[in-house]
């Protein structure tokens, strides 16, 4: 795909070919569909021939770090961008060049947009004067998304004498009161403490069941995503690196960045030690994979991924599975768990999560990783165990 000569401007058709995207599943039809996106500001390139569909009523995450392209993507779904080029359709219809009041869209941006000198319930119906709505009628349709966030005693007041969960929720009100076809939520819990957080987010999950919007919803929270998608979109770098259920990617991930990305885990360097059955070697120790549907030749490096909430410790190595002997450095107490960080006899540092009591400093351990819990890929990134 090539963008016009300035690498901006108006949408062009988006090519055809198959792309290497890591998906989960058939390619679908639904309520929105992004064909082959692709965005540049100046010559940075912000989105890289991005392509998906969302269902009718389905809800879903596209997380990513910081710089992925995920607001951009927002603001080009929205009609707040114009792409260098590609299209998006709604229900089928082509509205890449419509403007926001245009497309059928509500839209809740990261930081607050609510009008300080109008009142809650003002600001729930400021999106409906533009549909005509005789104002009996909209008073009622106010009553009844406040209703729905749970704010009927807050109408009258104004948005300095709001919470911050109740700000969120008047601008979710205000997004679904003239009905859209898509809900984009563009990181709405990020300014959030963490009860606060967990609160607005069952409050999200409710309020898409009872409403059966069709909702996207952008974060770089993994447990948000989790908690929230159907589906989840995995950007890299501009780009889609997979698309999938969220546990079938946090169990099996496609890649060694959707692994870091859903898991946070520690990343080791691997040698295949023997191919029949496969053999591994990590740091110093030797772990057969007999589920490997890939065997790769005797001396070939690999990428061994380990998962803090999958190891535990233990005072021998008499264990199956991949034992690594090492020291505890450092104990965080997290409150809910310890986390035991453990320089292993090559200096490599592994992180255990646990909930029982943990071992003191300087105190010798042995790391259990069971067999079935390594995520092991080739250098180029492919997964040796596929399920």
């Amino acid at each position: 795909m090539t963008a016009d000569a300035n690498g901006v401007g108006s949408a062009t058709n988006a090519d055809d070919d198959a792309s290497t995207t890591h998906v989960d599943g058939d390619e679908r039809q639904g309520m929105l569909a992004v064909e082959g996106l692709t965005h540049r500001y100046g010559t940075e390139q912000a989105l890289n021939d991005v392509s998906f569909t969302v269902e009718a009523g389905e809800a879903v995450a596209v997380v990513g770090p910081s710089g992925c392209g995920k607001t951009t993507l927002v603001q080009a779904i929205s009609g707040h961008l114009s792409p260098s080029s590609g299209r998006i359709r709604l229900r089928g219809e082509k509205v890449t060049g419509q403007p926001p009041e245009q497309r059928a869209v509500g839209l809740v941006f990261q930081t607050s947009t609510l009008y300080p000198h109008m009142t809650v319930g003002e600001n729930v119906a400021y999106g409906l004067e533009p549909q005509g709505i005789e104002p009996s009628e909209r008073d009622e349709i106010v009553a009844d998304y406040l209703s729905l966030v749970d704010l009927t005693a807050q109408r009258q007041a104004y948005p300095a004498e709001l919470s911050g969960g109740q700000s969120r929720r008047v601008e979710l009100a205000r997004a679904l009161a003239p009905q859209p076809e898509l809900l984009l939520l563009d990181e709405p819990l990020s300014a959030l403490d963490r009860s606060l957080r967990l609160q607005l987010r069952a409050e999200i999950a409710r309020i898409q069941r009872e409403t059966g919007v069709t909702m996207l919803f952008v974060t770089h929270n993994q447990d948000d995503a989790m908690g929230l998608a159907d589906r989840l979109i995995v950007m890299n770098d501009g780009a889609i690196e997979a698309i999938g259920q969220p546990r079938r990617l946090y169990e099996s991930p496609p890649t060694p960045f959707v692994a870091s990305f859903l898991g946070r885990p520690t990343e080791l360097a691997a040698t295949v030690v023997d191919s029949d059955p496969l053999r591994i070697g990590v740091a110093d120790e030797e772990v057969t994979l007999p589920a490997a549907t890939r065997t790769p030749p005797v001396g070939e490096t690999l990428r061994c991924l380990l998962r803090a909430g999958k190891l535990s410790l233990a005072n021998d190595n008499d264990h199956t599975g991949l034992t690594l002997s090492g020291t505890v450095q450092r104990v965080a107490d997290l409150g809910r768990r310890y986390t035991v960080t453990v320089r292993t006899t090559d200096g490599t540092e592994v992180r255990v999560e646990q909930t029982a009591a943990p071992p003191a400093e300087g105190e010798a351990v042995t790391v259990i990783a069971p067999r079935e819990s390594l995520l092991v890929f080739t250098a180029a990134g492919t997964p040796v165990v596929e399920s």
